[in-house]
């Protein structure tokens, strides 16, 4: 479980044959093998690691559901560890299983604030609300409006400087998970709902496949 409060932003060292090599100053102390770290909004299982990178193995389902992929050597990341039970939280619950990839639609200066916005295929849409929380690269955020097509939030001085959003032009791939309480909402409300199930547990991550 992460809460979406980026606390390095890491440097791509090497991107290819399903393994990523991060570097990173702060994200490394006390790491251990098997820690679990959100590389841009994705929950991976740290292999490798040394007082100044990290390496995780990445799945072809991956790289191909997310911005993973398209990674390269300098590219910047957003890094964010497990939170340690009794950890502060100070965003909102990311599990670190993007939903779907989106992309920035347009960008404006308001104030001391940026407006960004991103276009979501309908998948994500149906989960956002004005006011509620989007995980955009694993950066905990608060929707300002939402159309059928896309949502715009507001971007204050401190996240552009400590996140990757400094950086992001319009057109850029993000990756979007929505808020899980959302989700839990919706399947109640289905007409048909279909109650705790396997599936589901499996999906969000409290239950894996034995075989």
């Amino acid at each position: 479980m992460f809460t979406g409060i980026v606390q390095e932003v890491g440097t791509i060292v090497s991107a290819g044959g399903g393994r990523l090599t991060v570097a990173a100053k702060s994200i490394t102390r006390d790491m251990t093998p098997g820690a679990s770290v959100a590389v841009n909004g994705v929950c991976l299982t740290v292999t490798d690691f040394d007082d100044t990178s990290f390496s995780v193995d990445v799945m072809p389902e991956t790289l191909r559901r997310t911005n993973l992929g398209r990674l390269k050597p300098g590219d910047s990341v957003n890094l964010e560890r497990a939170l340690a039970a009794g950890g502060e939280f100070g965003g909102h619950f990311v599990q670190g299983h993007v939903d779907d990839t989106g992309r920035i639609v347009q960008i404006q200066k308001e104030g001391d604030a940026i407006i960004m916005r991103f276009s979501a295929g309908p998948e994500v849409m149906r989960y956002i609300v004005p006011k509620g929380f989007i995980a955009v690269d694993g950066i905990s955020l608060t929707v300002v409006e939402r159309d059928a097509t896309g949502f715009s939030v507001s971007i204050v001085g401190y996240t552009r400087e400590h996140t990757t959003l400094a950086g992001k032009r319009p057109g850029d791939l993000v990756n979007l998970e929505v808020d899980i309480i959302g989700k839990y909402v919706a399947a109640f409300l289905s007409p048909e709902p279909k109650g705790i199930t396997m599936e589901l547990l499996r999906e969000h991550g409290f239950a894996v496949d034995k075989s």
